[in-house]
Formats: structure tokens, C-alpha cells, sequence
């Protein structure tokens, strides 16, 4: 698992789902009112109860009912820290997702990726995460090079981003999930690839910020420079692509390269000066790499004080010329970007000052939509991977202060049952002894 602007809309398309079904997920009231309910009555088997009906949904052979099934579990992941309801569950959700992901629709395909990828942040670094890795990839794979339509690649790319940041233990299972994306970048590299496809601008920009993500998590593991070339020579060209999306993705892409010293020959030498080249070929190496910095620092230029022009999104050009000017303070003069979200109460904020920071934080907020600050907030995981301790008293709702009193009540009684059965226990061998 690895560490860390606004996050940027991705491009439309005909077969991508539209905003209806994505806010069916945000605005479906009846997990909330379901859990809220057992949450508020402090009735845990309340709450297994209706996680089990949920489960059982998913078996159903009818599509809608599934799909039902999965809004209300995506809901309810989203809403609430689930842990410990799902830690003894997650294998039965695990194959009843992995089967909807296999067979189901489009929108089925779509809930059921990000209910993995939910699982596996809300079950945090571990191996039931790793488990979640290994048993998805190979499906989520499959609609990667199936080139099925845009919903599904955008749904199984962010999936496979996530558990790979949450589940892998090694650089190899890493490589696996970039490789996966990086052929969906440039398919001319995929191995499976016939006639060369060309992904559309939705997905593109997809790919390229989950294998974004997933490279903030290479940190000092050092790889052959020579491997980086090709990459970044093509995510330059991506600079000047029609779509402002894939423009946008490409340039957090790239300023990450540049954070990561992957442009720079020298700095990535390994302990034996050894940069997969010598004599001629290192300086060719070098010179080839001053002038693809030369020409990103160009592009990147022209992109920071682009001019609108008639019909123009604004929102979007002001969020495109922002991004390439923080590029380009950081390219000449090594200025980090720098965000900060409030969390809790006066103290508790959230701040990243790295490019690798800011990718993981903006991926994620993305992904976890309104349940960010709620994982942020209780989520042991994401408070590892942005180093922030949350005073959570401060801030609990009524309904979870009577959680919060309700836990306090238990503890309490528990330690005095305890204490009165040793007593009871002391006073019958006194007896005995007598």
C-alpha cells in the first residue's frame, strides 16, 4: 500500500453512465434509514440483519433486484464505517460482487467495482485486502482488454487502482495493475492488441489517473530510467490532446514523474551508478531527457495561460490553467502544491504538500464521494496514509453520541458483571474453606 485540486469531471460519452445513475447511488435513502434506525436503537444484530438481506439480494437471478442490493450496500459503505459488521462477511460479498462484475449489466458492472473497491478501503491494508486483490484482478483485467464499453473500463480501472494501493505487498502485483492500465493508454504495447484501438477521451483520462495513483506508491523503489522513457514521451504528447480532461490527467501524471525524479538520468542511478545504460548511451539517455523536460515545461506554459475562446467551459479552463501553473512553479523553482481540508472541529485538518500527495488525496475524494470525510474521519487507513489523528468526540452526531454513551454503558457494565462474578467466586471458596 502506498501514500499520497479539486478533482477534475471526466468527459462524457454514450455508453458511460449518466448523472441519474450515479446520484441513485448517492441519494438511495433506504440503507441509511435502515442502518440509522438499528444504529440509533443500538441493536448490532438490527444492523446484520439488514446487511444479510442485502447479501441475499445478490443472489437473486433477476438483474434489478442485484442492482438494488448493491445501491443500498454502496450507500451504506459510503455512510458508515462497516468494519466490523464485514470483517466475517467480506469472503460471501467478495464472490457475490466478483459474479455481479462477471455477468452483470453495465450499471450492475459499475456498482459492484466500486462496492471491491469499498470493501477493500473500508477493511483497510492487511490480507483480507490482499485477498480482495488477488481474487478481482484477473476479472477486472478481463473488461480491460475486452475493450467492453466505456462504463465498465472507467468502473473496472478505478476498482483496480484501489485495491492495488490498498491490497498489494510487493512492487511486482504493483507492476501487474500498471501494466494493465498503461495498455489501456497506449494499447499499441498491450500484448493482445490486433488492429491498434484507440481508447476514448473518458477513459483515457480514467486510465491515466488510476495509473497515476498507483505510481505515487513506487516512492524510492528505483527501476531501469531507460523503462521510463517511452511513458513519459507519450504522456507529452497527451498534452495536447483535444479532450481538456486527458490534457489535465496527463499533466498530474507527468508532474509526478518529475517529483519522482523519473526524467532525471543521474538522480536515478542505483548504488552501483548503474541507470540500464553506459558511456554513449547514458548521455544519449540524458540529452533525450532535457529535451522532453524542455518540452513539457513549453506545453505546460501554454496550458497555464491558455485563452478561452467562444463557448469555453470556464470552470474547467480556470481548473486546467491553475493545475499547469502549479507545474510549472514547481518544474522552475521546486514550489509543492499545497491543499489543506478541515476535518473535525477547530484542530483537525488534513493538509498534503506533495504532488503525490495531492494525487492520492483528489483519487480518493473522487472514489469515496460523500463517504470521504466520513472515512477520513474513522477510517484507520486513510489516517495512515495522510498522517492525521482525528479527535472524533468533538464532532459526533446525537445519533452517535448515544452509540459513543451507549459503548461507554456496555464497557462499564461489562467491567462490573466481571467484578461481581469474582467476587461471587471469591466468597464461594470462602465458603468451601470453611
Amino acid at each position: 500500500m502506498g501514500k499520497s485540486k479539486k478533482s477534475k469531471a471526466r468527459g462524457g460519452g454514450d455508453d458511460v453512465l449518466d448523472s441519474s445513475d450515479a446520484d441513485s447511488i448517492g441519494s438511495s435513502s433506504t440503507a441509511l434509514s435502515d442502518l440509522s434506525i438499528s444504529y440509533a436503537t443500538e441493536h448490532v444484530n438490527s444492523q446484520e440483519f439488514v446487511l444479510d438481506k442485502y447479501i441475499d439480494d445478490l443472489y437473486e437471478k433477476r438483474g434489478s433486484t442485484r442492482e438494488a442490493a448493491l445501491v443500498k450496500l454502496v450507500d451504506a459503505f459510503e455512510s458508515f464505517m462497516l468494519h466490523g459488521l464485514v470483517e466475517n462477511k467480506y469472503a460471501t460479498l467478495l464472490s457475490q460482487f466478483n459474479n455481479s462484475v462477471k455477468k452483470g449489466s453495465t450499471k450492475e458492472v459499475f456498482l459492484a467495482s466500486r462496492a471491491i473497491g469499498l470493501l477493500a478501503i473500508t477493511l483497510g491494508a492487511g490480507s483480507s485486502s490482499h485477498e480482495i486483490m488477488e481474487s478481482s484482478h484477473p476479472q477486472l483485467c478481463r473488461i480491460l482488454q475486452a475493450w467492453s464499453d466505456a462504463s465498465k473500463m472507467i468502473s473496472a480501472l478505478d476498482c483496480l487502482a484501489v485495491i492495488t494501493f490498498v491490497g498489494a505487498t510487493d512492487l511486482a502485483e504493483t507492476e501487474l495493475s500498471l501494466k494493465a492500465m498503461w495498455d489501456v493508454i497506449h494499447p499499441k504495447s498491450g500484448s493482445n492488441v490486433g488492429t491498434v484501438r484507440k481508447p476514448k477521451p473518458p477513459v483515457l483520462a480514467a486510465a491515466i489517473s488510476a495509473w497515476t495513483f498507483l505510481l505515487t506508491t513506487i516512492g524510492s523503489w528505483r527501476i531501469n530510467i531507460d523503462s521510463w522513457k517511452e511513458p513519459i514521451a507519450f504522456l507529452s504528447t497527451l498534452l495536447e490532446a483535444e479532450d481538456r480532461a486527458v490534457r489535465m490527467a496527463a499533466g498530474e501524471a507527468l508532474a509526478l514523474c518529475f517529483e519522482l525524479n523519473l526524467l532525471d538520468v543521474f538522480s536515478c542511478e542505483d548504488g552501483d551508478g548503474n541507470t540500464g545504460g553506459t558511456g554513449g548511451s547514458k548521455n544519449k539517455l540524458f540529452l533525450d531527457m532535457q529535451a522532453l523536460k524542455a518540452k513539457i515545461s513549453g506545453l505546460a506554459s501554454n496550458l497555464s495561460a491558455e485563452a478561452g475562446g467562444k463557448g469555453a467551459d470556464k470552470k474547467n479552463l480556470t481548473d486546467q490553467k491553475d493545475l499547469f501553473q502549479r507545474i510549472l512553479d514547481f518544474v522552475k523553482y521546486g514550489e509543492c502544491p499545497e491543499e489543506s481540508i478541515k476535518i473535525a472541529g477547530k484542530r483537525d485538518v488534513l493538509r498534503v504538500s506533495s504532488w503525490s500527495e495531492l494525487i492520492q488525496l483528489n483519487f480518493l475524494k473522487r472514489f469515496l464521494g460523500k463517504g470521504f470525510l466520513k472515512h477520513v474521519k474513522e477510517n484507520g487507513l486513510l489516517q495512515d496514509i495522510f498522517d492525521i489523528k482525528v479527535d472524533t468526540t468533538e464532532t459526533l452526531s446525537s445519533t452517535d453520541k448515544k452509540i459513543f454513551r451507549s459503548e461507554e454503558e456496555k464497557e462499564r457494565a461489562l467491567k462490573l458483571n466481571k467484578e461481581r462474578r469474582l467476587a461471587q467466586a471469591r466468597k464461594n471458596a470462602a465458603m468451601l474453606v470453611e
